[in-house]
């Protein structure tokens, strides 16, 4: 008998899809999917042996003979034993067929639950090592929804799903090959029903399929919605926008739940619909059985195991149904994970790549030309023959109205964008000839709002170097002004700075970032507005440690307060895209040019009064 398989979507083949699945991930527990199967198929077995001894059962206890009695051609009971055998076989074959189901569903449980974590880990791990243009186009809520939903729905498809699946076709299978044992010609009337069965298994599936598609795309808006709400919490509720924030997220709600309930609907529908074509068929074997039986052909044992597996084999047919539409939709999830996880980083290292030669570094960008989806039509340019240079020691400055194109410099260094044309190079050599790992070992950063994990303050600093002792860390703390006020806190360097170090002040986040710079002790620095944010006596904190952090570094910083940048070796004006001046701070200013207009706009009184925030492009 052929068992309806699970439909799956015509526009893209199904083999391969299965193949990945087993190789990436099913094959990785192998003994455990293997013993999962196998105990599916002795539960199975075991189920129509129960079903088929019911005809020699009822014979022999309704109608018992004198004398020996032959069970099955083969299996001899003497007559006074009937009673005690009889019970005792199915009180065995039962404890033999639960002890296997009892085993089957804890493989599975590990299959399945190992499997979600291989998923998520991989998903993971593309993620954080996509390129920046991709995770900055493509909101975090979809990583989380396919973290927790799409990896979920592949685990009960292809775990339990085809563990289940498999067991009962197999049971549905094994079932009928009794029934054909007892009747050939009503066997065969029960075979008619398959095509409609195979029918409805496929319209359901189709339905399942674009229900699941629709909740993933609604459970991203959903993940979406609530990370921004977290996140402008206070943005929200100062503008009073909480009821319209609460219609908005209702509203995905609401769609998700849709497309969720109609999934639900049809695993729930294609049951009921499998039911009646089996109970029709119930209905005209009962006919046709008890025509048989009136001419002696059938006895009341064979009638009661065949009604009795005709029954199972209904139920078997109802999960098999159910089971597809479940398959289907993790089908339809696995296509979502391999597109996701198929997309190659455009940033990558070379296969020859070498490593810097350890001392103090000279960078310099050389004609660089850069545009953010460069290869998109109409994308304009960010950056346009821009040169400058660093030398150790050095520090150089950026300046400019914002959106300039100062930030995608500093991002270029590390390789978070490549540049369209030209070369950046650090001692000559071009960025992406070298290590990844060992070019951005060699910088270090300090942004306008450092990062913290919600972790100690020791652990953030170690951040920077790996295996930092505790001396190390403190040592750092110290460089940066940090030693004293982190003593002060409830738990020294042992206490928890809360989700992005929520429990600390501006000014000390900074601090423990510039201590992370320390630690990490790199020839070359980038300060992407790291001063503009604090107030004056942070600033005048942060500032001193800054300068103890630049000695004997090649620096490259952004600024749009000039008082910090006043001592610079080299200052760069930004404008458009374009280096437009270049020289010292009396220099430009003698220039008349656009520095020059920017410094008069912040003097008054001989003291720096600040601009507009800039953020750079």
């Amino acid at each position: 008998m052929t068992v309806p398989a699970p439909a799956s979507d015509a526009r893209e083949p199904l083999r391969p899809l299965l193949v990945r699945i087993w190789r990436d991930y099913l094959s990785r527990h192998k003994p455990a999917f293997f013993a999962s199967m196998l105990l599916a198929a002795v539960s199975a077995g075991l189920t129509a042996v129960l079903l088929k001894f019911l005809e020699p059962a009822i014979d022999l206890l309704f109608g018992r003979e004198e004398g020996p009695v032959t069970v099955w051609g083969s299996l001899t009971i003497p007559a006074n034993m009937v009673l005690i055998a009889v019970p005792l076989f199915i009180v065995v074959v039962a404890v033999i067929r639960s002890l296997s189901i009892v085993g089957q569903a804890a493989l599975v449980n590990r299959l399945g639950h190992g499997v979600v974590g291989d998923i998520q880990k991989q998903l993971f791990s593309g993620m954080i090592r996509a390129d920046l243009s991709r995770l900055r186009s493509q909101h975090s809520g979809t990583f989380v929804s396919s973290v927790l939903f799409d990896a979920n729905l592949v685990r009960e498809a292809f775990t339990g799903g085809v563990v289940n699946y498999t067991q009962n076709a197999l049971m549905l299978l094994a079932v009928i090959i009794a029934m054909g044992f007892i009747d050939l010609p009503l066997t065969l009337i029960v075979l008619l029903g398959v095509p409609v069965v195979n029918w409805i298994i496929r319209r359901f599936g189709k339905r399942s399929r674009k229900a699941a598609h629709g909740a993933m795309v609604e459970t991203e808006a959903l993940s979406s919605a609530l990370m921004e709400n977290l996140d402008g919490v206070r943005l929200i509720k100062i503008e009073n926008h909480e009821a319209a924030e609460e219609a908005r997220v209702a509203a995905v709600i609401d769609r998700r739940q849709r497309h969720v309930i109609k999934g639900a609907d049809s695993r729930a529908f294609a049951g009921p619909a499998s039911d009646i074509v089996a109970y029709g068929i119930v209905a005209a074997v009962m006919a046709y059985a008890g025509w048989r039986a009136g001419q002696g052909a059938m006895t009341v044992g064979a009638f009661a195991s065949f009604i009795a597996m005709l029954l199972l084999a209904g139920q078997a047919l109802r999960q098999v149904t159910n089971l597809a539409t479940v398959l289907s939709e993790g089908l339809t999830a696995a296509r979502r994970l391999f597109a996701a996880l198929d997309i190659e980083p455009e940033i990558r290292e070379a296969d020859d790549a070498v490593r810097l030669t350890p001392g103090p570094v000279t960078v310099a960008l050389d004609h660089v030309c850069f545009a953010y989806h460069a290869g998109e039509e109409g994308a304009a340019p960010t950056l346009a023959d821009v040169s400058l240079h660093v030398a150790p020691g050095e520090t150089v400055a950026l300046v400019g109205p914002s959106g300039g194109g100062k930030s995608t410099i500093l991002s270029l260094l590390p390789r978070f964008y490549d540049v369209t044309e030209g070369r950046v190079t650090l001692n000559g050599r071009d960025v992406r000839e070298l290590s990844l790992a060992d070019l951005r070992d060699h910088i270090a950063l300090v942004t306008q709002e450092p990062f913290l994990f919600d972790d100690t303050v020791a652990a953030n600093i170690a951040y920077g170097r790996k295996g930092a002792t505790a001396d190390q860390i403190i040592q750092a703390a110290r460089a940066a002004a940090a030693h004293d006020f982190i003593a002060a806190l409830p738990d020294g360097y042992a206490t928890r700075v809360g989700e992005a170090g929520a429990r600390l002040s501006g000014g000390q986040r900074q601090r423990i970032a510039i201590a992370r710079a320390f630690l990490k002790d790199a020839p070359i620095l980038l300060l992407d507005e790291a001063t503009s944010a604090l107030d004056t006596e942070s600033e005048a904190l942060v500032q001193s440690a800054l300068e103890r952090l630049m000695a004997g570094r090649a620096t490259l910083m952004i600024a749009h307060r000039l008082s910090t940048v006043r001592n610079a070796d080299r200052i760069y004006v930004i404008e458009a895209g374009r280096v437009v001046e270049e020289g010292s701070h009396e220099q430009l200013v003698v220039q008349g040019g656009l520095y020059a207009r920017l410094a008069r706009q912040q003097s008054l009184d001989g003291e720096p009064a600040p601009l507009p925030e800039e953020t750079g492009a």
